[in-house]
């Protein structure tokens, strides 16, 4: 008796473990660096606040370079037997040109706007959790080509770098470039996944890395360090933080009467089975406020990673 009993556990063992040990990956979606961009011309100028910047144009990329597109499509290909799903680039460039109107107006009455970079559209649009970048350069020796390359994971939300490779493929006589890429990458891959499985396993562990801003409207009348039922408003939204953040942990970096600014703020991924963005954890926040203080604010999203809640209009 006892040993059928060991040997049903044994069975239950094979069939359930591997349902536990299959990880959920991480969204990924492939771009090319900035520097590979002004290297072959596919870039733009635009303004912010006055002052000039340089983005990489991957519309214009897309359009004129087939070598681009292939590259992409093999880094894809080597992602995807992985098990780690991909948002496509240009169907995500695609989906914002089908955006009617960007939220660029933080309140209709004030005019005051929020400025986004196309990169920060692009993270918001893709909603992918990691951004692989990829840098790749062709090496000629006569007759013979080799690659080298440069592949970078950041996170699509706070932009911080949590995964690098860098190496070079072997000479290849009459390979096409994305097949010595692939060539080249493959060596690295795995070890570069696991990286990013890492990372993925401490957001679920310990939640998703993200920054708020809090910030008041001309037109509110009070301060954050007015009083509202008995209690000081910056210390209202400094505990509405620290009870809905894995552990509290959140680094409250510069604090006024008219301005909040939180960075390394943990929250969780997942709240009743149900995905949890920046602007969905932020909108408890203002939903809190509302509801408890009477007072309206309104939710500007950079990117996918800074939520700014403006305080006094809606």
């Amino acid at each position: 008796m006892n040993n059928k009993y060991i040997f049903l556990s044994l069975v239950l063992l094979i069939i359930v473990n591997p349902l536990f040990s299959q990880a959920k990956k991480p969204t990924i979606m492939v771009v090319p660096s900035i520097n590979w961009c002004e290297q072959n011309g596919y870039t733009y100028e635009y303004n912010v606040q006055g002052r000039t910047q340089i983005a990489p144009d991957y519309d214009l990329a897309l359009a004129k370079s087939t070598e681009l597109k292939l590259v992409i499509a093999k880094i894809a290909g080597l992602m995807g037997e992985r098990g780690f799903p991909l948002k496509d680039l240009e169907s995500t460039l695609q989906s914002i040109k089908n955006i009617a109107a960007e939220d660029m107006v933080t309140s209709s009455r004030s005019g005051a706007e929020i400025q986004e970079s196309p990169l920060d559209q692009l993270k918001r649009v893709a909603r992918a959790d990691i951004i692989m970048e990829l840098t790749w350069n062709v090496n000629n020796r006569g007759p013979f080509k080799s690659v080298s390359f440069i592949l970078r994971g950041l996170d699509a939300y706070t932009n911080k770098q949590i995964a690098e490779s860098v190496g070079t493929g072997p000479e290849n006589g009459s390979a096409t470039v994305p097949v010595l890429l692939e060539t080249a990458v493959l060596a690295h891959i795995d070890n570069f996944n696991s990286r990013l499985q890492a990372f993925f396993d401490d957001m679920f562990e310990n939640g998703r890395e993200v920054a708020l801003r809090i910030a008041v409207f001309d037109s509110f009348g009070e301060d954050l360090e007015s009083e509202f039922n008995g209690d000081i408003l910056s210390q209202v939204i400094e505990d509405w933080v620290y009870d809905n953040t894995i552990q509290g942990r959140f680094s409250l970096l510069d604090a006024t009467e008219n301005f909040m600014m939180f960075e390394q703020v943990r929250i969780p991924l997942f709240e009743n089975e149900r995905a949890i963005d920046t602007r969905t954890w932020a909108r408890g926040l203002s939903i809190y406020l509302r509801k408890d203080y009477s007072i309206d604010s309104k939710i500007v999203m950079r990117g996918l990673g800074q939520a700014t809640i403006i305080i006094g209009e809606r």
